[in-house]
């Protein structure tokens, strides 16, 4: 906790030591106050089966009580600002900008036109250096996949499913289509009979017995 300017004037008169603020760690080492919402704010549920759902809660994270330092989060320069590498990378790109800058004067001239040549401004060439120093390079935007909605599963009677609950319907569901679209034992028969004489052979009794139990496997 931080004591506001007003706190610390009052800290002043009182003569408890003068303008120096008080820090004190938060809740379970934490160094800002703790934000974590109560029961009743919590918004976002997980089923627990039978339709019945309660409200999410996380761990406390391992970093708590630590900083991070901006070198852990952003890009650092990996070589010096003077290096030869540097140097040479950025001379290439100066000299690229001066051929532009030629190419552009001599189409204007060719067209009666007048180009007025202005030099790059300090915050951008610092900004060009900073880029040649960095190593990351731009990510190339991806297509953008067309989304398709997400299946809710719910209870007949209301309410979210586990994952138990979901996998049991879905195979379910499978099933059924299955069931739906399967060839009879009949059907697979009258099926390989035809295949069979199609590809010169007599059918016979015995050839039929073979046949059948083949089909009953299949179609079971």
């Amino acid at each position: 906790m931080v004591l506001c300017e007003s706190e610390n004037s009052f800290a002043k008169r009182a003569g408890w030591g003068g303008g120096a603020s008080i820090t004190l760690t938060g809740d379970g080492g934490r160094i800002r106050p703790k934000r974590k919402k109560t029961t009743p704010e919590i918004r976002r549920t997980r089923a627990v089966g039978g339709g019945r759902t309660e409200p999410v809660t996380y761990k406390p994270r391992k970093d708590i009580g630590t900083q991070r330092a901006s070198s852990e989060r952003q890009q650092q320069p990996t070589q010096e600002r003077g290096s030869a590498d540097v140097r040479a990378r950025a001379a290439a790109a100066a000299k690229e900008e001066r051929k532009k800058a030629a190419l552009a004067r001599i189409a204007a001239k060719k067209k009666g036109e007048t180009v007025s040549a202005s030099k790059p401004k300090a915050k951008e060439v610092e900004k060009t250096a900073t880029k040649l120093l960095s190593t990351k390079k731009p990510e190339a935007p991806k297509p953008a996949a067309e989304k398709t909605p997400r299946r809710k599963w719910e209870h007949p009677g209301g309410g979210a499913m586990t994952r138990a609950e979901r996998d049991k319907a879905r195979n379910a569901e499978k099933t059924a289509k299955a069931q739906k679209t399967k060839k009879s034992a009949t059907e697979i028969l009258a099926q390989m009979r035809r295949e069979y004489e199609e590809g010169g052979g007599k059918w016979s009794n015995a050839v039929a017995v073979r046949m059948r139990a083949k089909a009953k496997a299949a179609a079971s």
